[in-house]
């Protein structure tokens, strides 16, 4: 098949554009390389798969050196004529969307940019999947749309109406207008909520990230709600196995699905949404006990009340994901740190 996989300079989608390969697939990949975080990690991802940073420019095609399946453009998701005439000229089969404006903290401080690429960005993608007959559209989304749902563990049957960030308001609208247009159209759609992603490539941004940073220089971590706080930290191999799954799963619509008892994962229409998590949260001042195991250090702790916009934890339910793939997530925190800890160390030199 040729997929078209968006946010390919990303975490996740670095790794999804690598298992498709292998998988045989010929891979199309997007992404603007914003300055969100350091571009020089994500031209790093890239040249992991070939893709050389010369050969990078605007709209114009990169092919990876090292997969011939595997070409990449720079492209911004808000670049409606820059995705129609890709859309017009690659005759793609299937469409794996990663690329989003990331992060729950940054959408207090910067909220235009996550309408920008996370709702106009999305309508740009949904619509050239409308017109060209896309046959399976697998989407982004993420745990933070459980909000205040107090109920644990979260499954893709609660009510999600009850955000407290942009960034998860913007991933509930991507839901919402995902499922319309698999209404309308007939199109399949599946959402894809995401647990705490960790791992090697990933994103300095993320709370592990930064704590090993901070510890490997002797600083002091910044420790949310005095540590009273936990996380479903998933892998990130354990998160693309479940991307590549559903990308071979085309939803064809639940005929048991009640109006007067809705399930709001799923639908008459060919729409689903599944969690992918690891199905076992983790105290944070026990993540951070493994991580400073394997740094050989004791962190500085600077304990601080709770942040606008955080949840107290999150805790995914994957008995559908499990049922309809054969898949659950199984990596423990243990053996994910040591890995990352290991690529951190050889990335930076420390």
């Amino acid at each position: 098949m040729k997929i078209l996989v968006t946010g390919t300079a990303g975490f996740i989608g670095s790794y999804t554009v690598m298992a498709l390969l292998e998988n045989g697939h010929q891979v199309v990949g997007i992404d603007s390389i914003n300055d969100y975080y350091d571009p020089e990690l994500k031209y790093a991802r890239l040249a992991q798969a070939g893709i050389d940073r010369e050969d990078i420019g605007y709209g114009s095609v990169a092919r990876s050196g090292l997969h011939p399946g595997y070409s990449f453009i720079q492209l911004k998701l808000e670049d409606r004529e820059g995705i129609d005439s890709l859309f017009m000229k690659q005759n793609f089969d299937r469409v794996c969307h990663l690329a989003a404006q990331a992060g729950v903290r940054y959408s207090l401080e910067n909220p235009r940019a996550y309408t920008e690429s996370n709702i106009t960005g999305f309508m740009n993608i949904l619509e050239p999947c409308r017109e060209h007959g896309i046959e399976h559209l697998v989407f982004a989304s993420s745990s933070s749309v459980y909000g205040l749902n107090g109920k644990t563990p979260f499954s893709t049957r609660d009510n999600v109406d009850h955000p407290v960030s942009l960034y998860a308001a913007t991933k509930k609208s991507n839901e919402l207008m995902a499922h319309a247009y698999s209404y309308l159209y007939n199109m399949p759609v599946t959402g894809l909520r995401f647990f705490t992603v960790y791992g090697p490539w990933g994103r300095p941004d993320m709370a592990y990230f930064k704590f090993t940073k901070a510890i490997s220089e002797g600083s002091a971590i910044d420790v949310y709600n005095n540590g009273d706080m936990m996380r479903d930290f998933t892998y990130i191999d354990d998160i693309v196995e479940g991307v590549v799954r559903v990308i071979n799963l085309i939803p064809s619509g639940n005929s048991s699905w009640d109006g007067m008892s809705p399930d709001p994962g799923s639908s008459k229409a060919p729409y689903k949404i599944y969690n992918i998590g690891n199905n076992s949260p983790v105290k944070l001042l026990d993540f951070i006990k493994v991580l400073e195991e394997e740094l050989g250090t004791l962190a500085k702790k600077n304990f601080l009340p709770m942040q606008p916009g955080d949840v107290y934890t999150t805790y995914a339910n994957v008995d559908d994901l499990a049922a309809d793939t054969g898949y659950r997530p199984s990596t423990p925190i243990s053996e994910g740190l040591k890995r990352f800890v290991s690529w951190y160390r050889e990335y930076y030199g420390v």
